[in-house]
């Protein structure tokens, strides 16, 4: 096997269209092979040792290159490459858009028994986003999350964690979230600043934020994907509960990591059905 590499975007998805060319220290191209279904680039035919270097583009992103040398053995091992959108450390265009709850996910991850993980998510939610054109640190975005919505694929589990020992829905039906402030945090991040209220408790969380593009959709819409992440901490929002198993080890960890999968719709509102 000559040269092998693997293309997939930043949130692990593969590019199936992307182009990898490899050049030798002169320019000249030595190598192009285009990338599976699976986002694989296999290409049988060894290249001799030395140095090359090795470009990747794709339709709707940024070229990526990376150096490889190759060895005696003929192989190019490039690994995994990552290719971020084209416009990565843009927003999306000025204006409202509406959370399109069907293409999107809240989720959470917490520990359990101290050695495996038990995921869930909320699946009756709303949030709108504000692209604000004059100043990207004026956008805003709000959501409102149905408590008792939670889902972990137990019944029981999830009557447990709608009761007074957790999110106690009863008392407080709602989750919301509002954004103070968004600023850059790399090449292709953001961090959005915002308030928290769950439990009936208020909490700054901040939101690491990935923007991954923009694109039509089949209805004669625009659509914007993000994907987002935080953590939180049962007891910073009055959640105690803590039965504790053998060894000292709680039963369910203290922190929940938060996973947003999200998909817009340019406009006040979604589309009809």
């Amino acid at each position: 096997m000559g040269l092998t590499a693997k293309i997939r975007t930043r949130d692990g998805w593969a590019v199936s269209h992307a182009v990898v060319t490899v050049t030798d220290m002169t320019g000249a191209q030595v190598l192009r092979a285009e990338a599976d279904v699976e986002g694989a680039v296999r290409d049988v035919n060894p290249l001799a040792p030395g140095p090359y270097t090795v470009i990747v583009t794709a339709v709707g992103y940024a070229p990526a290159a990376a150096t490889a040398i190759v060895t005696a053995s003929g192989r190019a091992e490039v690994g995994t490459v990552t290719l971020a959108r084209q416009g990565g450390t843009e927003l999306p265009p000025p204006g409202p858009w509406t959370v399109d709850p069907a293409h999107s996910t809240v989720g959470a991850v917490a520990q359990h028994l101290g050695i495996s993980s038990v995921r869930g998510r909320f699946t009756d939610f709303a949030a709108a986003v504000e692209i604000a054109p004059d100043d990207i640190a004026k956008s805003r975005v709000e959501a409102v999350i149905r408590a008792a919505s939670i889902d972990t694929g137990n019944g029981m589990r999830d009557d447990h964690l709608r009761s007074a020992d957790f999110l106690d829905v009863t008392r407080f039906p709602e989750i919301t979230y509002r954004s103070t402030g968004l600023a850059p945090a790399g090449s292709d991040r953001w961090t959005v600043s915002g308030e928290l209220t769950l439990h009936g408790v208020v909490r700054p969380v901040a939101l690491d934020l990935a923007y991954l593009g923009t694109g039509a959709d089949p209805w004669g819409g625009t659509r914007a994907a993000f994907r987002a992440t935080t953590e939180l901490h049962r007891e910073d929002f009055a959640m105690n509960y803590n039965q504790v198993v053998q060894a000292g080890i709680a039963a369910i960890g203290t922190t929940l990591k938060i996973e947003l999968d999200v998909q817009a719709v340019q406009g006040e509102s979604l589309p009809q059905a």
